[in-house]
């Protein structure tokens, strides 16, 4: 069935592109046009059913590359992992899914979760049982025996075991292949943040195993260590890369050089609680941290949105505080907005089905009050969202 969206705005491109009094056609679950209002005409069937916001923008649909839907972002989340059944723990996932369409993202990359529940949600939101946005499931992370995030199952020692692991993971549906190359702050008792955990043979093997079934590596790495193996490896997304060593910061220019140039995507997993996380971290050390990644876009890296959604304090209704961290180090709102819809589209390999509003791409997309491309701050305001050509009204939205 045709569905005709008119707006005051629709955003057509990357870098802001856009055009006023526009229109997006929508045939099932893909757009057929998006453009001036005046030139719909002649693409629409008499009769087709019309919404009209004058006053208000209609873009492509938001896209996190980081969520863990198993966690629940409380201040303890692998405590209520553990005491969670995977039922009880599937109708959570669910909820958290759909706080997420509430806020206009369409897509999510989950880059970790147990016992592949987060594969099961994503075939039930695909087949319209369940409302909530396309997931992409890793499966269970790779990490080492009492490693980072251990506690999803994923522990692997040896070249064999990796490669036995990723394969595992194809076989039980993964989206993408996530390693977890060095320790995390999540999992007590492993090792430290800055530790790498596997060896450059050990990382090659998850992206040769992982590539082979055309499947794309995600590496979380905060040590530098970690990172520059990652990279040597061939991942195709770093997570985090906040360049941490034993005794500080150590960020090599070098790496950076072949990060920018090998179009390895960086998501830092900015939380929407990412002003609380700089004030227990410490002012001045989160702003080298943060001024570092505005370094690295500056030198070519390609940056792109996530909230690490699930872990503590990271919700999954405010992806907008956690694109104000852009803001923070100095991007512009419409830069902002190609950082979470086609840069990402980009790092996650969909770009030929999403991102855009274009003829034959997937109907995703959010219409929200005002201009989001001058003010960020319009996305709070989401009147409908479709995802995949499925409307949504999100819970307190005007009919």
């Amino acid at each position: 069935m045709d569905l005709l969206i008119t707006a005051g705005t629709v955003v057509t491109g990357a870098k802001g592109r856009h055009v006023r009094d526009g229109a997006v056609l929508v045939r099932g679950e893909t757009v057929v046009y998006a453009g001036h209002r005046s030139e719909a005409g002649a693409r629409t069937a008499p009769g087709t059913p019309t919404l009209s916001f004058p006053d208000a923008t209609v873009l492509p649909g938001l896209i996190d590359c980081h969520v863990h839907l198993a966690l629940d972002a409380g201040s303890d989340p692998v405590g209520t992992l553990h005491a969670t059944d995977d039922k009880d723990l599937l109708l959570a996932m669910a909820g958290r899914a759909r706080r997420l369409l509430d806020c206009g993202v369409t897509t999510v990359r989950d880059l970790g979760d147990r016992a592949g529940l987060a594969a099961r949600l994503r075939d039930a939101v695909a087949a319209g049982v369940l409302p909530g946005p396309r997931i992409l499931s890793a499966t269970t992370p790779v990490t080492r025996t009492g490693g980072h995030c251990w506690f999803f199952g994923g522990e692997a020692d040896t070249e064999n075991a990796v490669r036995d692991l990723v394969r595992r993971n194809v076989a039980g549906g993964a989206d993408v292949i996530k390693v977890m190359a060095t320790g995390g702050g999540i999992t007590k008792g492993g090792p430290p943040i800055w530790q790498a955990q596997f060896t450059g043979t050990e990382l090659r093997a998850v992206v040769e195993e992982a590539h082979a079934a055309a499947l794309r590596v995600a590496a979380h790495a905060h040590g530098t260590e970690g990172i520059a193996a990652a990279v040597a490896a061939g991942v195709d997304t770093l997570e985090h890369c906040t360049w941490i060593a034993e005794d500080g910061f150590d960020v090599r220019e070098d790496v950076v050089a072949v990060i920018a140039e090998r179009g390895i995507h960086v998501c830092p997993a900015a939380s929407p609680d990412w002003r609380g996380f700089a004030e227990r971290f410490g002012p001045r050390r989160a702003d080298e941290m943060f001024a570092r990644l505005r370094w690295m876009a500056d030198r070519g890296v390609r940056l792109v949105a996530g909230t690490d959604a699930g872990v503590a304090h990271a919700v999954f209704d405010d992806f907008v505080s956690s694109l104000e961290f852009f803001e923070h180090i100095g991007f512009s709102p419409a830069e902002i907005i190609d950082l979470a819809t086609t840069e990402a589209a980009e790092a996650l390999g969909i770009a030929a089905e999403t991102g855009l509003l274009a003829p034959g791409h997937r109907a995703d997309l959010l219409v929200v009050d005002g201009n989001p491309l001058t003010d960020l701050q319009c996305l709070r305001d989401v009147r409908l969202v479709l995802a995949g050509g499925r409307r949504h009204l999100p819970s307190g939205a005007a009919a």
